[in-house]
């Protein structure tokens, strides 16, 4: 009976909070925690326990472990709790600050607050707070939730990273991430976004001439960049991983499926531990072993014995039976293909792009799929949507699948079937070295991006920009710990999150892909009008400009959450 009693209570208990709730507007500081934390533990969990899920000796560490991510993620100063404090605190401190300047807050900037001297101050700052503008105020609150943000992040690690030599910020690549989508934010307002004001003075015409041309220069732009990041991250990859997180690496590989003793000859001759001129490798059986393994004779991995000039290498493939390489030094190019397939360089890049194309769907399709079956499930039901859809991950497939045989291609084009023919003299030191075939391999991948759809083309620009910039980054003064270090990171994490926030609030046609989705959901909740019409597929009006407390006139056409 007790029992029962207590089980009525929290029923009663749950149903008056979620009717508090539901009687919020969605942008209340309260409604916008919720989201926030609920979004930002979905992201802190979800990759900490999917080992569990998928790892068998993950499992076999047994509940306690499962327990310890549990208490870490849900600690007060983790992850899920420091973001929505940034989040929800900037709300919740510009609420107060719309009070206290309109009077409503008693005791702090009234005369019951104290003295007059007091009082005089105080009357200051508060005429100095209300005269800034609504962005202003919404910025500086945000700065201030952020502050807080990134003290909190640290704290739990602020025994590491006092220590600091080593290891690289626990914040690092978020505050990339977010830099990130800042400055894309700020290069969308100032050349293709242009304001209310400006599009005043155009004709309807002209605004559709000057959107056609936005389009088409932002898509040229996002190309360009997602062209220079691969370039950069693709030679870090080849020569300096380290400059990489683990995992990027490790993706890598696995797309590309290269063998890492052919990397570690790479990354030997730019250390000038393997030579064709010299003859030496360091290890010696560096390529050796990996001729052996695929089934060829262990000369063929040798550089005391592979030629090192094509002017003089005929007689040296007579002598070890390579056919197919007359003119041309350096390593056979079956042992450079692995066990993919033999000395057929078009073989070679097709096979291995028909594999990137296959493990790429199976990425690709939950990404295209899973956010119609939430927002609208029954647009599965129809065909056309349906093929569509499928077209979509297809494409992007492509995209992938053209990037890896492109830059397999592009090195066997380099040392083997153009340009190593054509400058027989040149030492095959430099054909395979940093600034031969695998640099010439990532200058080519990235122009892959144009198979993508211009919309598609912007978020992988964004995808791969920060790590192109921490790729640039030295990494002993990364991990050096110093001083510098610290407060430039979280500098870039205060302003980068205190830009963003301001922008969904006052400029949300500004963001794009990701950025705009997840913060217009955080910060205007399910009801606004892009998740509505997303959500119904209906052209539903947008969240009303009283709820987003919009102070900058938006571009004709379009609305608040930054849609058309």
């Amino acid at each position: 009976m007790k029992t029962e009693r207590i089980r009525q209570r929290l029923h009663d208990a749950s149903h008056q909070l979620a009717d508090f709730l539901h009687a919020l507007p969605d942008d209340h500081p309260l409604q916008i925690a919720l989201r926030t934390y609920t979004l930002a533990l979905s992201l802190a969990l979800g990759p900490a326990l999917l080992p569990f899920l998928t790892s068998r000796k993950a499992r076999t560490q047994g509940l306690r472990r499962a327990l310890h991510i549990l208490a870490r993620e849900l600690s007060p100063n983790a992850f899920a709790t420091s973001i929505t404090v940034g989040v929800a605190g900037g709300a919740a401190i510009r609420r107060l600050w719309d009070r206290w300047t309109e009077g409503e807050v008693v005791g702090i900037g009234t005369r019951e607050g104290g003295g007059d001297r007091y009082w005089d101050a105080l009357h200051k700052l508060r005429t100095w707070a209300a005269s800034l503008q609504d962005w202003q105020k919404s910025f500086v609150s945000n700065v201030v939730s952020s502050i807080l943000a990134v003290a909190l992040l640290h704290s739990r690690r602020r025994h590491a990273t006092s220590a600091g030599v080593g290891r690289p910020s626990p914040t690092l690549d978020l505050s990339l991430l977010l830099l990130v989508r800042a400055m894309d934010s700020a290069v969308q307002m100032m050349f293709f976004k242009p304001s209310a004001v400006q599009l005043s003075r155009l004709t309807l015409t002209q605004k559709e001439d000057q959107q056609s041309v936005n389009r088409k220069w932002s898509t040229r732009l996002d190309a360009l960049v997602f062209w220079a990041c691969s370039a950069r991250i693709m030679w870090c990859f080849f020569y300096e991983p380290d400059r990489l997180p683990r995992s990027y690496n490790k993706w890598i590989m696995t797309l590309a499926s290269i063998d890492p003793r052919l990397l570690a000859a790479i990354r030997a001759i730019r250390a000038g531990k393997f030579s064709y001129v010299r003859g030496v490798s360091i290890p010696q059986d560096l390529v050796t072993s990996l001729s052996r393994d695929l089934g060829y004779p262990a000369a063929w991995g040798d550089p005391a014995v592979v030629p090192a000039y094509g002017l003089y290498a005929n007689p040296v493939w007579r002598r070890l039976s390579i056919p197919g390489r007359q003119g041309v030094a350096g390593l056979p190019c079956e042992v450079v293909h692995g066990g993919v397939t033999g000395g057929s360089c078009t073989a070679n890049a097709a096979i291995r792009g028909a594999q990137a194309f296959a493990e790429a769907l199976a990425i690709y399709l939950p990404v295209h799929f899973l956010p119609i079956a939430i927002t609208r499930p029954r647009k599965l039901l129809e065909i056309p949507r349906l093929l569509a859809t499928a077209l979509s991950a297809a494409r992007s497939a492509t995209f992938l699948s053209a990037f890896v045989s492109s830059t397999w291609f592009t090195i066997c084009l380099t040392r083997t079937l153009l340009l190593a023919r054509l400058f027989p003299h040149i030492s095959h030191d430099f054909w395979d070295g940093p600034f031969g075939c695998a640099f010439m391999g990532s200058l080519v991948c990235g122009a892959s991006i144009w198979i993508e759809r211009g919309s598609r083309r912007g978020e992988m620009a964004l995808y791969v920009l920060p790590r192109a910039i921490r790729a640039c980054l030295a990494a002993d003064w990364v991990k050096s710990g110093k001083f510098s270090v610290r407060l430039a990171e979280r500098t870039i994490f205060v302003l980068s999150l205190a830009s963003l926030l301001t922008t969904v609030v006052h400029r949300p046609d500004t963001l794009r892909g990701l950025s705009r989705w997840t913060l217009a959901f955080v910060m205007k909740g399910p009801n606004a009008g892009f998740w509505r019409r997303k959500r119904l597929d209906t052209n539903a009006p947008s969240t009303p400009a009283h709820l987003t407390r919009t102070s900058t006139p938006l571009p004709e056409g379009e609305n608040v959450d930054g849609t058309a």
